[in-house]
């Protein structure tokens, strides 16, 4: 940039010349975020209390985040007409993403379930799922900001005694959580929408093993 702004006539060449002098800052690492456990992430969506309209909401959006692996922007805009039935599975359908790229995110029987006692409790059957709940318990608005979703998540994490978690950590929690169970690194890539695979496994957080390597028992090895 300095060689353009120089060739420009913005910028002396005596000060272009300090300009790149200067040292960049050194990248000690990036932080990749938390992850919850199996464990951590059951107890997390259960703690909000199933007999209060606002815990039933709670209980259904924090299934949402851990299981489909939703960006905060995505669980608050989605509406009812989003959720139908795919080769017989329940699916968010059509949910576009970054890039204008358009996905079908499965829908486990577990988080529908407790979808359904918070749009059956609350009286909605079309349009935004996730609405605000008063403090007199009752449902207000058409919707529910990005903020929400970040209280939601900060306010149970520290009931439910786990460490700080932005929403995103719960997307990132879905990846691993998938790939313990033996998920593929393109299922769990089409589920969280990504273009790159190399993103997925930035979430994934995986490192190499050199015990029990991958590639030490591919059933092509001379016998012993």
């Amino acid at each position: 940039m300095t060689y353009e702004a120089t060739g420009c006539g913005l910028l002396s060449p005596d000060l272009a010349a300090g300009i790149r002098r200067v040292r960049s800052v050194e990248k000690l690492g990036v932080r990749l975020g938390n992850w919850l456990t199996a464990e951590q992430a059951a107890a997390l969506w259960q703690t909000p209390s199933g007999d209060r309209l606002k815990g039933k909401r709670e209980r259904a959006l924090l299934a949402v985040l851990l299981a489909c692996g939703l960006r905060r922007h995505k669980a608050v805009s989605l509406e009812m007409r989003h959720i139908q039935q795919r080769e017989e599975h329940w699916a968010i359908v059509d949910l576009q993403g970054k890039a204008g790229h358009i996905r079908t995110v499965p829908v486990p029987d577990w988080v529908k379930a407790p979808l359904d006692r918070w749009t059956q409790a609350a009286g909605i059957n079309s349009g935004k799922i996730f609405r605000r709940v008063t403090k007199a318990g009752t449902v207000w608005g058409t919707g529910m900001t990005e903020n929400v979703v970040w209280h939601v998540v900060r306010e149970y994490t520290q009931v439910a005694s786990i460490a700080t978690l932005a929403p995103h950590d719960l997307r990132r929690s879905c990846a691993r959580l998938c790939h313990a169970v033996g998920g593929e690194l393109d299922q769990i890539q089409f589920l969280l929408g990504h273009v790159s695979i190399q993103t997925t496994g930035r979430y994934l957080g995986c490192k190499q093993r050199m015990k029990a390597a991958v590639n030490d028992r591919l059933g092509i090895e001379p016998p012993v």
